[in-house]
């Protein structure tokens, strides 16, 4: 379970501003990688435009050596899982029927859910932390019980690309760390795994990885000591942090 993309001369834009550019970016598996930045910066906008959900208007996006454009919507959502900053789903569904969409591209014409299916949702569920919210209305729950259900969803599709937009953005510390150990073993395990975020302590604490991005552009792109530098914090985050980013203890564990 390997997966590459590689992105060359991309120009994106809302409008006429430009959200994000960049001359050529590859990520690849076998790293967890994080995207951070301040608001507005492009965090989204990349995330997006790997999961096929931005068309640039100039260059091209590839997985594994194929435009992403090439594919088609039910393969595309077989080997790219991909989990939005926003979980405002007002559907009043049972949170297990949620996390089933993860397996839904896999689905065959009238046919149900095979024991596999079954197996991948278990696991997912059991790894999102989300096993006491499946038999709940998905639309009841809190803002974070909601987020763990959807990373349940994303889990359960086994893609071989993992995408998140501010995973942990609705979750206490707790479950912040949970999410982060999870995509930690994702990337461990083969996923590509990508995600953006503002927790630089999170993430100085586990990505491999990180893209610094700001004004739509990467700015720093290396290990969280070179990328999360002191003239980095300094000129993007406007931050005074002479030794870096250390993280807290809780982070640590």
């Amino acid at each position: 379970m390997t997966a590459r993309f590689e992105l060359d001369q991309i120009d994106c834009r809302y409008g006429e501003r430009t959200a994000f550019q960049t001359r050529h970016l590859a990520i690849a598996s076998g790293e967890l990688t994080a995207i951070v930045g301040p608001n507005g910066a492009g965090k989204s906008t990349l995330v997006k435009t790997l999961a096929g959900l931005i068309t640039p208007v100039q260059g091209e996006v590839r997985l594994d050596g194929v435009a992403l454009h090439r594919f088609a919507d039910r393969e595309r959502a077989r080997r790219i899982a991909y989990l939005p900053a926003d979980s405002r789903l007002a559907w009043p569904l049972i949170a297990v029927r949620v996390v089933e969409l993860g397996r839904y591209p896999f689905l065959k014409p009238l046919h149900g859910f095979t024991d596999e299916d079954g197996e991948y949702l278990d696991d997912a569920i059991q790894r999102a932390g989300a096993t006491g919210l499946t038999a709940r209305r998905f639309d009841e729950l809190s803002s974070g019980e909601k987020a763990r259900i959807l990373l349940a969803r994303a889990l359960a599709t086994n893609a071989g690309t993992l995408l998140l937009d501010e995973p942990g953005a609705a979750l206490d510390p707790r479950h912040q760390l949970a999410v982060m150990k999870v995509l930690q073993a994702e990337a461990r395990r083969g996923v590509c795994t990508v995600f953006a975020g503002h927790s630089l302590e999170l993430v100085s604490r586990f990505a491999d990885r990180v893209l610094v991005m700001d004004q739509g552009r990467i700015v720093a792109d290396g290990p969280p000591r070179e990328a999360l530098s002191p003239p980095i914090l300094s000129d993007v985050f406007g931050l005074d942090a002479p030794k870096g980013i250390t993280p807290p203890d809780w982070a640590m564990g």
